[in-house]
């Protein structure tokens, strides 16, 4: 299966996206209203600056305490972006993300941002995947 598979499939078109400087209490409200893992940093919501994820705010607040909360994004955030590409192969960007212990990924056409992809969305299109080969897999075998 392709990214851009998993990107069609996905019932939430757009990314979440805050500006350079956003204060992290403000990113963390946006991942707790819309039930997301991660928010990228982008100033025109189209060219990612960094990714803010939950995990980097708990362990701000782990490291700095609720101060961190008025920090702003860009302190907290990933710069260096790891990204994939539409026809990327999903089990090569789960192996990815398995390894470099990450669990969003930018998607990128050119310079340009087309979506985000969770390790979720990856697992669940490999079990739909598997599940549909299993299935052709019996219905040969009984011969339907």
């Amino acid at each position: 299966m392709l990214i851009h598979q998993i990107l069609k499939d996905k019932p939430l078109a757009g990314v979440a996206t805050v500006k350079p400087g956003t204060k992290v209490s403000d990113a963390a409200n946006l991942l707790s209203e819309k039930k997301i893992g991660a928010v990228v940093v982008s100033a025109d919501g189209v060219r990612p600056d960094g990714i803010l994820s939950e995990r980097d705010i708990v362990s701000a607040l782990g490291q700095i305490g609720t101060g961190c909360l008025d920090q702003s994004v860009d302190d907290l955030m990933t710069a260096e972006l790891v990204t994939c590409l539409p026809g990327d192969r999903a089990i090569q960007v789960l192996q990815t993300m398995t390894e470099r212990r990450f669990r969003h990924m930018p998607v990128m056409e050119g310079d340009k941002m087309i979506g985000l992809v969770s390790i979720g969305d990856v697992v669940k299109a490999r079990l739909d995947e598997l599940s549909q080969q299993a299935d052709a897999l019996k219905n040969m075998i009984m011969g339907y």
